[in-house]
């Protein structure tokens, strides 16, 4: 075979992809109109479905006291947690990050470190991080404190939240 032989062959393959990509880009206009968007599913129709009363019933034997559940958590598994905290949150004492340090934080004031410029819906917040509120706080910040500067989504899992406070609550001093 000669130059223009394997010239004509490899004219001949670009020609074949290009008519493939442009076939792909036309079934594309085609089939995906403009104000779908591409792997968007939309629902024909929703249902409701009701809460049966033995379902009821099983979610509440579910909910455990926090007090238990701090009595029985386990501070490894808190410091597991709190490598979500991590990132912004130091526990060294003054060693602010993007958030304040959270070294002896139990029973601290709310908004109470030197220095650190808290959001304005902390500083009118009242009180003490008592477990309890640090348990609604880390349930879901932005319900506790509407408008809080800090963007952390909360923990879900009640179980979760006890490590974590445990962790936090047996910190060396």
């Amino acid at each position: 075979m000669d130059t223009l032989e394997w010239t004509k062959i490899g004219g001949a393959s670009c020609g074949a992809l290009l008519f493939f990509l442009l076939l792909n880009w036309g079934t594309e206009i085609i089939y995906h109109s403009g104000d779908d968007y591409y792997g968007e599913q939309k629902l024909a129709y929703y249902l409701e479905i009701e809460d049966s009363v033995d379902e009821k019933e099983e979610s509440t034997e579910e909910a455990v006291d926090f007090a238990t559940l701090l009595a029985s958590a386990d501070i490894e598994k808190g410091k597991k947690v709190f490598g979500k905290c991590k990132s912004c949150h130091k526990l060294d004492d003054g060693a602010n990050g993007v958030g304040p340090h959270l070294y002896k934080v139990i029973n601290r004031d709310i908004g109470a470190i030197e220095g650190f410029k808290y959001s304005k819906v902390l500083m009118s917040l009242e009180g003490v991080w008592s477990i309890d509120e640090l348990n609604k706080y880390l349930t879901k910040p932005s319900e506790y404190a509407p408008g809080t500067a800090m963007s952390f989504a909360g923990l879900k899992k009640d179980k979760d939240r006890a490590d974590l406070i445990e962790y936090l609550n047996t910190l060396p001093e």
